[in-house]
């Protein structure tokens, strides 16, 4: 397997002490960046981590999904654990709990579009309450050892507080957004707002990850001199095409290579 990790030296960016080595990262996709997976592309040369994201009160109760689901190897740091919810306190209990773990960093998703997690309050759906995510940011980074991080989108269609989220992020310990330049409305459809992005980053002085239509290796570069963004985070492409991380596009690929991955993934599942 091509392994990326060995040819980056020097880091990118700093998650307050943590250092990144690689400008392009797997996004955190429920049912898509299991374990199998994103080891795979870790090795292939995502330079972090990312879990699927888990429900706080799951985190809280006897259930041993949350285990599988943040479950890692060594050899893949920096790991980072998304946690999502929609109250401080339980988010703050959580994030105590899965620390013990020993995650690099905890990041709370701000994101995810869909209904069952927008409409209680989480995800997306903390966008609209502002005050609540200082709340979480403040309570979590006086609390916990590691940084702590926040994945967001741009909010909604008729209210879109992704500059407000960014500052008060940062204002309250954040040390690294990654934002999705879609609003919740649009969930993966039609074209992301790289302006947007941009913004963000000439807003905060945490460093800053980018997220939307990054289809292509060319369109890492692209993404970043747009936006000036420390680096960009890939989905659906990579779901396709995990070799993005190796910097190659997919028709670049050797067969025999997409033969011995798809066998290694299969062998991990």
């Amino acid at each position: 397997m091509m392994d990326k990790l060995s040819l980056k030296t020097s880091p990118a960016f700093y998650v307050r002490n943590i250092p990144i080595h690689g400008d392009a990262i797997l996004a955190p996709m429920d049912g898509y960046s299991d374990w199998p997976f994103r080891s795979l592309c870790r090795e292939l040369g995502s330079a972090m981590s990312y879990t699927e994201f888990v429900q706080v009160e799951k985190i809280l109760s006897r259930s041993d999904r949350p285990s599988a689901k943040l479950y890692y190897e060594e050899k893949e740091r920096p790991v980072v654990f998304q946690i999502y919810g929609d109250d401080p306190d339980l988010i703050l209990k959580a994030a105590l709990k899965v620390q013990e773990l020993k995650p690099d960093i905890i990041d709370i998703n701000m994101g995810c579009p869909a209904k069952s997690v927008s409409h209680r309050g989480a995800g997306v759906g903390m966008m609209l309450t502002p005050l609540k995510i200082a709340r979480t940011f403040r309570k979590l980074t006086a609390a916990l050892k590691v940084p702590v991080t926040g994945k967001m989108r741009l909010g909604w269609e008729n209210y879109r507080s992704y500059k407000l989220i960014a500052r008060i992020v940062e204002e309250n310990g954040g040390a690294l957004i990654a934002i999705h330049g879609r609003t919740k409305e649009q969930a993966y459809s039609g074209h992301a707002d790289w302006d947007a992005i941009a913004e963000v980053k000439a807003a905060v002085k945490i460093p800053v990850i980018g997220s939307g239509d990054v289809k292509t290796v060319r369109d890492i570069e692209r993404m970043k001199s747009h936006t000036n963004c420390d680096a960009v985070m890939i989905g659906r492409a990579a779901i396709a095409n995990p070799w993005i991380f190796s910097g190659l596009d997919r028709e670049q690929v050797p067969s025999e290579e997409v033969r011995k991955v798809m066998r290694d993934h299969l062998e991990r599942i």
